[in-house]
């Protein structure tokens, strides 16, 4: 729950917090340097009710990214990491993570800047990322000798690149995020080269 100096915030409050996010995600994604008062027109309230909830832009902005990081980490959990088979869960995982990266693109975008809470999810997603890893490599279906931080940063790079790269829009976006989910996994685990079986 959003919270306002310490207090948990009453519902139309934690309504009126979630509207104000959720427009800068779109506003900010469309143009980055929008305003305070671009981004209050956006979503439906006043300049002094953005302002009421976030000292200033920079607030706004750390609160936006502690938000996307959360709904990655969700993304991820809701994956079941620690008790689906380790190749139905990460397929759920990253195909849940698609969803959430495409929907909040400024917020967990490349050149998003993060805030110390936002950047201590990112932290626990990449060591839960890192633990499925690990389930994968006891199966066997990552080599044993394979260092599971450059795995997982080849994943990570990946679903960038699935998203930001330079065809990104294609056909793949197209396709959907379980069909572009498969083509990152199998990459992942088997590369560009040709399959044995």
């Amino acid at each position: 729950m959003s919270k306002t100096a310490g207090r948990p915030l009453r519902a139309d409050a934690e309504r009126s917090v979630r509207a104000i996010l959720e427009a800068a995600e779109r506003v900010l994604a469309e143009h980055p340097g929008a305003s305070m008062e671009q981004i209050a027109e956006a979503a439906g309230v006043t300049r002094t009710t953005v302002h009421r909830r976030f000292a200033n832009r920079q607030a706004l902005v750390d609160a936006l990214a502690a938000e996307a990081a959360s709904k990655l980490s969700e993304a991820i959990e809701d994956g079941h990491p620690d008790t689906a088979p380790p190749l139905v869960a990460l397929h759920r995982a990253t195909a849940n993570v698609l969803r959430v990266k495409a929907a909040w693109g400024f917020a967990l975008g490349p050149g998003a800047a993060q805030s110390e809470r936002a950047a201590r999810t990112h932290e626990e997603i990449a060591h839960r990322c890192t633990e499925l890893l690990g389930r994968l490599q006891a199966e066997g279906v990552i080599a044993p000798d394979a260092e599971l931080e450059w795995v997982r940063r080849v994943f990570y790079a990946l679903i960038g690149e699935a998203l930001h790269g330079e065809n990104a829009t294609g056909r793949d976006l197209a396709a959907g995020p379980d069909a572009l989910a498969t083509r990152i996994v199998d990459t992942l685990l088997h590369g560009a080269g040709p399959r044995t079986s």
